[in-house]
């Protein structure tokens, strides 16, 4: 998402606690720990973008987090765009998200985590805050780059799937889907899902 704002024009600040394998020419560049780095730069910003992994030291934390950066972006205006996690979809209309049944013992505990900020995000955001909890389609991640098509779907909470059954997006065209997302405005204090 980086690049793709950046290739835009955008002016962008990547907060992270490691240095990037290849930095983005143009982009600013800031290490550490998010709680500690987000008050020095969320202040002046238009718009946040927050996608943490609860694995690491950061698992168990991100309800905290996340709740830090909705309160820090609500304080200064800007629109809060959080990445979240395809279990936090419903498969139909009405349906129980994906979360709440049958998931993979290796996957549940971030499953549970970050179904945990989406509810934080939408039961306990502050009234003034423009966000967009954002879900990518199941077959998303470093394990199915894909390729950039500059083609994407948009949906709401419930699940995107193509003809064949599949749920997949390359990071490249989520990356677009995103920045689209900033620039368009298109939805508000809602969740989404993003999927060819």
């Amino acid at each position: 998402m980086v690049g793709e704002a950046a290739a835009r024009g955008h002016a962008v600040i990547s907060i992270s606690r490691s240095e990037p394998s290849e930095r983005v020419p143009g982009v600013r560049y800031e290490l550490g720990p998010v709680q500690d780095v987000a008050p020095k730069v969320i202040p002046g910003a238009d718009v946040v973008v927050a996608a943490l992994s609860p694995r690491g030291d950061t698992a168990g934390q991100l309800v905290d987090a996340y709740a830090q950066l909705v309160g820090l972006s609500a304080e200064v205006g800007a629109r809060y765009l959080q990445i979240g996690g395809f279990s936090s979809l419903r498969p139909a209309p009405g349906a129980p998200r994906f979360v709440e049944g049958e998931i993979a013992e290796e996957f549940r505990a971030e499953a549970l985590e970050g179904e945990a900020t989406r509810v934080m995000l939408a039961e306990r955001a502050p009234e003034n805050l423009d966000w967009v909890f954002i879900s990518p389609a199941a077959g998303y991640g470093a394990f199915a780059p894909g390729e950039r098509t500059g083609r994407y779907r948009v949906g709401d909470e419930v699940a995107l799937f193509d003809a064949d059954g599949g749920s997949t997006i390359s990071g490249a065209d989520f990356a677009i889907a995103v920045v689209d997302e900033i620039q368009r405005a298109a939805h508000h204090r809602a969740h989404i899902g993003i999927a060819y």
